[in-house]
């Protein structure tokens, strides 16, 4: 037995850890969950003990497995950061830039900026997974995340990216309205039919409204209940019942006169998003000149 494992095979140990997951740990790094299997087979047998439980459902390291990961960790932050020295040397840095943010960011506010962001740099490539839940960035193998202010954790340093100020707003098609009518008061949504988003994770936030200083939270139901907003826009433009979501969203069937606007003077106007990440001293020369480009765009 050799205590000279590959040092591939200790890093792609350290993602599937973190991730808990071989297919999450294969979207991360780009390769098949089998080929992140064999490594991680591969290297038990050279250490001679079992590092993760793997289960139909689950991944957890074993007790050996996260001392390993406790002491390999920073080693490995090490060694990205010392080959990253020497991204100083070069015109434009290279590397990879992981990043996880929303689903309305990852259609909506990043496109623009990701490509022009590469353009100025070729060398970087940008891993980009969308998923709606709050995570934490750093256990999970990303290098920052985007996130709207009320999720961020307070020890992240923010910075504004993309529109500053976005809105939920309402709509239905012709057709519903002039079946069903048009409510006066997000109260009155009680008595229609509402198509619902749903995230993946299960969450179903209440429809929320302003007027002034009044809030009001309706919970209200409907024919369809989605993660999908493709789908609750269809249905809707189909006359199913209203649709509440970002303007960006619902913004350009209401343009088409596919959907109506309804109780605009209640729509909700709040901070756009944040891209957030750790404060260290030793940061990647690709999540640097990200950053460097987001506040140069503004």
């Amino acid at each position: 037995m050799t205590l000279t494992p590959d040092l591939a095979d200790l890093d792609l140990f350290a993602a599937v850890a973190r991730a808990r997951s071989f297919r999450g740990a294969a979207r991360l790094r780009g390769l098949s969950a089998s080929s992140l299997s064999e490594a991680i087979r591969r290297l038990e047998e050279r250490l001679g003990v079992r590092l993760l439980n793997r289960t139909t459902r689950s991944v957890t390291p074993t007790e050996a497995g996260l001392r390993l990961l406790e002491r390999l960790t920073p080693a490995l932050d090490e060694m990205r950061a010392a080959l990253d020295a020497v991204n100083s040397f070069r015109d434009s840095p290279t590397g990879t830039l992981r990043l996880n943010v929303p689903g309305i960011v990852a259609r909506v506010v990043l496109p623009p900026i990701i490509a022009g962001f590469l353009a100025r740099h070729p060398g970087i490539t940008v891993e980009l997974m969308s998923e709606d839940r709050f995570i934490d960035v750093l256990a999970a193998g990303f290098d920052a995340g985007i996130r709207y202010g009320e999720t961020l954790e307070q020890d992240m340093i923010a910075v504004p990216i993309g529109p500053r100020v976005q809105r939920y707003i309402l709509g239905a098609a012709p057709a519903y309205l002039e079946k069903a009518g048009s409510p006066q008061h997000p109260r009155d949504l009680l008595h229609h039919a509402c198509l619902r988003h749903r995230f993946p994770h299960g969450t179903q936030w209440p429809w929320e409204f302003m007027r002034g200083d009044e809030v009001v939270r309706v919970d209200p139901s409907g024919p369809l209940v989605s993660s999908s907003i493709e789908a609750l826009i269809t249905a809707a433009e189909a006359g199913l019942g209203f649709v509440f979501g970002f303007e960006d969203w619902l913004g350009p069937p209401m343009a088409k006169g596919k959907l109506v606007p309804v109780l605009e003077d209640w729509w909700q106007s709040f901070p756009g998003p944040f891209l957030y990440y750790p404060s260290r001293h030793l940061m990647p020369a690709p999540l640097r000149a990200f950053i460097d480009y987001v506040r140069e765009i503004g």
